[in-house]
């Protein structure tokens, strides 16, 4: 079987169920009404296909960066606890209560780049651990073997 098929059979029905676009409420709301292994699965997913795709930075930029809480202890169930930790280190940027709020997390960001253009991306030491769990099919592969656990 490809790696992440079977993960996959878990996020799939749910990935128009469940929106990161609308807002915190919205997210809180529609997550509430899926399966925790479901729940888990797509904060996974969704954090590490950002994180890919463009790092943390671009994680906590975009939509997606609404379920980070979730996808800390997604990491962690599956298996990936560098990540799991990587995670919740990266979101103390944000102070003590992690802001749901895209808007929140970008002015935040913004401010960091206006005061220090040099440095505006503080969490690459944070990237290279997520990196590093991900090679070879890492994120598919423990995903995956949580998925046949819960089956």
């Amino acid at each position: 079987m490809k790696h992440g098929k079977l993960y996959w059979s878990f996020v799939e029905p749910i990935w128009d169920r469940v929106s990161i676009y609308d807002g915190p409420e919205i997210f809180l709301d529609q997550v509430s009404k899926v399966s925790e292994v479901q729940k888990h699965l797509f904060a996974a997913h969704w954090c590490q296909s950002e994180v890919r795709n463009g790092g943390l930075h671009q994680f906590f930029s975009n939509d997606t960066g609404v379920l980070a809480p979730e996808a800390v202890e997604a990491f962690r169930l599956i298996g990936l606890e560098q990540c799991a930790t990587a995670l919740a280190r990266a979101m103390l940027f944000f102070g003590d209560t992690y802001p749901r709020k895209r808007s929140t997390r970008e002015d935040m960001l913004d401010d960091l780049e206006i005061r220090d253009p040099e440095n505006w991306d503080p969490f690459t030491e944070f990237d290279r651990t997520f990196y590093s769990e991900f090679e070879n099919h890492g994120f598919e592969r423990a995903a995956d073997a949580f998925a046949a656990e819960q089956s």
